[in-house]
């Protein structure tokens, strides 16, 4: 493993948890919070929505002048310093557009790190191991999202409606990220060579000279992303069925556990039988969850749903990053990644978009049992492709 879990993989690893410990923390307490300073419910969900869009737009910007610079550490750094920086900004400025700014910043971070990371990871192992180290990147970030949300409630239940405080807190893990991305270091690479300016949406044209192969294979996660609501409808089913807060933060909390405990095993996994094999069998547990989720109403089974969420979430997170990088062109990695997720995010959004809209006029079941069905016809599209390649991971 000592050869595979080289020493940039695990300061990436470190970074990412650290940085999640410190999101996380966060993520039960937010709309709470928001409330408590004036924000509606309606302004939360715009909040969140140009967040989201920030996030996803600037992926894969920062992904494509990644791989034109030929630098990785910068590109991290920078990210991670402004999600750090963001927290304490919304505990010190509650008027909604200091708001807006700090949250935004915070998922521009995400955007400007995500693809340089991504490519760094990819960098740092070889096509019949880059399920182990995707796999181990998301071990570590996810458990990040196990223990802060952990924090959070042990915080909550001695200072009660205290909330301020928790964002100075959540400085401190990512003061530490920051910390530990100082000891990344660049490796020499082929820079594309060009001069141009590059625009905002210049990854867009990516689609259109990347290899049928990448078109195929983001195709078919797109298509899978155009139903994959955000999973707080996953939560809002749970409170919908009478359980408490306290508990839905709990399932919430044993969900990221299982996603971490079985992150690193799929990945190796999926290195000996094959990415895609790996990663239908993940598509096939979610559309598993979310009919289960359509046809139950016992808390028990609930319990054994999210557990089996969690390990949808191990066989595909990394996986899809891991199958993408063997792919792409080793100096298009950012860009490919970027590219990826950019759509990723705008098609989330539209799906979350689309599921509140059903939710509304239709009801839960119809949300649950729609996406459930239509994941059926992207693992078919999944089993069907043939991505042509001579990397035996894939």
């Amino acid at each position: 493993m000592s050869k595979i879990i080289t020493r940039t993989v695990w300061i990436l690893s470190f970074v990412s948890l650290f940085t999640d410990v410190a999101s996380e923390m966060l993520y039960p307490i937010m709309p709470l919070y928001l409330k408590s300073i004036g924000f509606s419910v309606v302004l939360i969900g715009i909040l969140e929505g140009v967040a989201e869009a920030t996030a996803g737009l600037s992926k894969g910007y920062f992904g494509k002048l990644s791989d034109e610079r030929g630098k990785r550490v910068p590109f991290i750094q920078l990210g991670y310093l402004l999600s750090t920086i963001s927290k304490p900004m919304m505990a010190l400025l509650t008027f909604p557009f200091w708001i807006f700014f700090s949250r935004a910043l915070d998922r521009l971070g995400k955007g400007i790190r995500t693809g340089a990371r991504d490519a760094m990871l990819s960098d740092e192992a070889t096509p019949q191991t880059k399920g182990k180290v995707f796999g181990f990147h998301r071990a570590l970030d996810t458990l990040g999202a196990v223990i802060g949300p952990s924090l959070a409630l042990i915080y909550l239940y001695f200072f009660p409606q205290n909330y301020k405080t928790l964002f100075f807190i959540a400085f401190a893990p990512g003061m530490l990220a920051i910390l530990f991305s100082f000891l990344l270091k660049d490796k020499k690479r082929e820079v594309n060579a060009s001069n141009k300016k590059i625009s905002f949406f210049d990854f867009v044209s990516y689609w259109k000279t990347a290899t049928p192969e990448y078109r195929k294979l983001i195709s078919g996660l797109l298509l899978f992303t155009l139903f994959n609501s955000s999973d707080i409808f996953l939560l809002l089913g749970l409170k919908q069925s009478g359980i408490n807060d306290s508990t839905v933060i709990a399932i919430y909390i044993f969900y990221n556990l299982i996603y971490a405990l079985f992150s690193y095993p799929l990945g190796a996994v999926a290195d000996k039988i094959g990415l895609k094999k790996v990663f239908v069998f993940g598509l096939t547990l979610f559309a598993a969850v979310y009919f289960g989720m359509g046809v139950t109403n016992n808390p028990m089974i609930y319990y054994v749903l999210f557990f089996v969420y969690g390990i949808y979430a191990a066989a595909t997170e990394g996986i899809a990053k891991a199958w993408i990088s063997n792919i792409a062109d080793k100096k298009d990695t950012a860009t490919a990644i970027g590219t990826y997720t950019a759509f990723q995010s705008i098609c989330t959004l539209l799906a979350s978009s689309i599921a509140g809209f059903v939710w509304y006029r239709f009801g839960s079941q119809t949300v649950f049992i729609l996406t459930g069905s239509a994941t059926l016809v992207v693992i078919i599209y999944i089993v069907r492709i043939k991505i042509n390649t001579s990397l035996k991971s894939v």
